[in-house]
């Protein structure tokens, strides 16, 4: 079963928003448009593709490609990196759909990927026999479109049905369309979409749940659909059947199906906001009825008749207080006869360093990933015909990161990664019956750990809450205060920072003698919501108070100082450092920040921005606008202070976070006399990167720019 959250929005597994900018509405609103224009002088640089947008872009790219690819690290970073992202041992990780693994994947040679797959007892050996299913290379060159795999939704329980997403140039725009893996071949006169920020869902072989752009005022001011439809083969899709309508000023509208072996039940989600949703089931008359949950509340799982429902704020119910946090359990069959909840059980509650990270259900049983201390442990669950669950953890390494890999409904097979900051991946079968997991893969060290040590501290930030972080540095270390250190963040949307092997960290940076520290401040997910909601809205500066309070650790341990540190983030965390910036340019002498926002008072207005006002605030609301204003990095550039020179980058074709923050902040910072580097890839969508080749370039840049600014030899 596939269901939605707010970190399955920000990834966009479902379409972002289309529009550049939203139109004024009203007159008073046009007036404020128009002093805001006077206000910014670098509005023009919001046209995506407009001629003197792109001629700045070409401009910058060519003055900051030139500086770094004349250091002489820059060709030893970029081989490396290379080396490392196309290297054939990789795990193939897989997807297990109808007893068969399927792969994607991508080297120096199948640059835009294959899709894949291979029998289990073929995955288990060394050297699997993969058949090739589509090699996408030559489907582009066979259309002449540059296109970019982005998943695939196939019809259980065989799979072999498949609605195949693909972008031009990585956007998450992206167009449908119907494959059949027996076949190998798209289906002729099947199901299509164009270009769209689309979702799709099965309801069975020759009917799909679809939120598209149906026309004018089918999209919501945060540009996804606010209508999701039944779409029977052979008809045209404007005489698709509408299930659930929301309003403009929802969030969105999208199909979330319940298939398991148990049930088969058409859903619809509607989010009014990034952290409230209602979910929608239909009936057998085609009636719907709402779940009668806590709007905040997320539907996580469906097993053995049962909604699993987990708490973002704590829940009384009949007389009953269910608290903040807690994975509960609720009878189906109840609810969809009588329309109300009549039995809850309670499976987990976690406390205040706990939280829940997934839950996935399969044959073989449920299994509930959780975070104590932003370490992981697996649990698997599972209920008795008379209603009482059993626990057990899985027997997996404790003290990094668990993935559930792969499980579904249909299958017993199951697999799980496993790694930490310096431990390469290793994956893990599970089969149904057998007490201990077996590793069947493991990914070999890309660079020497053997020196290494992980710690994990606290820093008191400003109100008083321990934060926790991780460093990673040489066990020889001098605590001189001399180590270039990077120290990363992103503290937003529910999302945990947990440990990971990363080759080009290691690499490029860790082998080299130069320490890296992770920091999880609140407005992310590593203590559950009550982590993230500290940080929301009004309160939004606490987690850049965390984040300055973990550099300041580091400079009072001694590790490094401030002419050896710099901060790196993306996205949301490209706020984050964008902030580090501009309120503590004090503390750091690097700052790389990759995709951001940076224009908070005109986020809403650009690309997606709208469907994040329940992270941030309205700046429209004028007493978030002053809480806003504080804080905002392209509004608090100041003409008579001294900065680190920045490295900011972006992607022309990210239609989720508008290249528009990025392109303005560096125009802001040059116009005041800042020194700044810019780089700007025409294609790649959020992730800045297309394909691996694309991937390499940017970690060498970054790694150089690094090296520079901190005294990395």
């Amino acid at each position: 079963m596939k269901y939605l959250s707010a970190v399955t929005l920000l990834s966009c597994t479902i379409a972002c928003a289309t529009t550049q900018t939203t139109e004024p509405a009203s007159e008073a609103e046009a007036a404020t448009e128009d002093t805001m224009n006077q206000a910014d002088p670098y509005l023009w640089l919001e046209e995506v593709e407009g001629e003197k947008a792109l001629n700045w872009v070409q401009n910058q790219n060519k003055s900051s490609l030139a500086h770094f690819e004349a250091d002489p690290r820059y060709n030893q970073y970029l081989e490396s990196a290379v080396d490392l992202l196309n290297a054939k041992d990789r795990i193939p990780y897989g997807a297990v759909r109808g007893g068969v693994i399927y792969n994607f994947w991508q080297d120096e040679t199948n640059v835009r990927g294959l899709w894949r797959k291979t029998t289990p007892e073929s995955y288990r050996t060394d050297d699997p026999q993969w058949e090739t299913i589509l090699d996408f290379d030559k489907l582009a060159a066979d259309e002449n479109e540059n296109w970019v795999y982005k998943g695939s939704v196939c019809l259980a329980p065989d799979f072999t049905r498949c609605m195949l997403r693909l972008s031009r140039g990585g956007k998450d725009a992206s167009v449908y369309r119907e494959f059949n893996i027996a076949t190998k071949s798209f289906v002729e006169g099947g199901f299509e979409l164009p270009e769209a920020k689309s979702s799709v869902d099965w309801v069975d072989e020759n009917t799909l749940s679809v939120a598209t752009d149906w026309g004018e005022n089918t999209l919501t001011t945060s540009g996804y659909p606010r209508i999701t439809k039944l779409w029977k083969r052979g008809t045209p899709l404007k005489s698709a059947e509408t299930l659930l309508e929301g309003k403009t000023e929802d969030m969105g509208v999208w199909p979330m199906n319940l298939h398991t072996p148990d049930i088969n039940l058409v859903g619809v989600v509607k989010y009014m906001s990034f952290y409230t949703h209602e979910y929608y089931l239909r009936k057998a008359d085609g009636s719907l009825f709402k779940l009668p949950i806590q709007n905040s509340a997320s539907l996580n799982e469906f097993y053995k008749g049962r909604f699993l429902i987990s708490l973002r704020e704590k829940w009384e119910h009949q007389g009953q207080t269910y608290a903040q946090g807690t994975l509960l359990a609720i009878d189906a069959n109840s609810v969809i006869e009588t329309g109300k909840i009549d039995k809850v059980e309670v499976l987990i509650t976690p406390d205040q360093r706990t939280s829940i990270e997934g839950v996935s259900a399969s044959k073989s049983g449920l299994f509930v990933t959780l975070l104590q201390n932003v370490r992981s442990k697996v649990l698997k669950m599972d209920v008795s015909p008379e209603g009482t669950w059993s626990s057990k953890e899985v027997n997996l390494p404790n003290t990094g990161s668990i993935y559930v890999g792969s499980a579904n409904a249909f299958d017993d097979l199951i697999f799980f990664s496993y790694e930490d900051h310096i431990t390469p991946d290793t994956l893990y079968e599970f089969i149904p019956g057998q007490a201990d997991l077996k590793p069947i893969k493991s990914l070999p060290a890309r660079f020497d750990a053997s020196n290494l040590v992980v710690e994990q501290f606290e820093a008191k930030s400003a109100d008083g809450e321990l934060v926790p972080y991780f460093l990673i540095r040489a066990k020889d270390t001098v605590f001189n205060g001399e180590t270039p250190t990077i120290l990363y963040g992103y503290g937003g949307f529910e999302i945990s920072l947990t440990p990971s092997y990363s080759s080009t960290r290691g690499k490029l940076w860790l082998e080299r003698g130069g320490a890296y520290a992770i920091a999880n401040i609140r407005g992310g997910g590593e203590f559950g919501p009550r982590w993230h909601r500290a940080a929301l809205k009004e309160n939004r500066q606490r987690a850049y108070d965390d984040f300055f309070a973990v550099a300041q650790d580091l400079i009072d341990r001694k590790v490094t100082q401030p002419k050896n540190l710099g901060i790196m983030g993306g996205s949301n965390g490209g706020l984050l450092v964008g902030v580090g910036l501009t309120q503590r340019p004090d503390l750091f002498n690097a700052v790389v920040c990759q995709v951001p926002l940076l224009d908070m008072i005109r986020y809403t207005k650009l690309l997606a921005g709208a469907s994040w006002a329940a992270e941030y605030g309205d700046p429209e609301d004028p007493e978030m606008r002053k809480v806003i204003e504080k804080y905002s990095p392209y509004q608090n550039v100041k003409k008579d202070t001294e900065y680190p020179k920045a490295f900011i980058m972006t992607s022309t074709k990210d239609d989720r976070v508008h290249p528009g923050h990025a392109r303005k902040m560096v125009a802001r910072l040059m116009e005041y006399g800042h020194p700044v580097y810019y780089y700007e890839n025409t294609e790649g969508g959020h992730a800045a990167a297309a394909n691996l080749k694309q991937r390499a370039r940017r970690y060498a840049l970054e790694y150089v720019y690094l090296s520079q600014e901190l005294g990395l030899k």
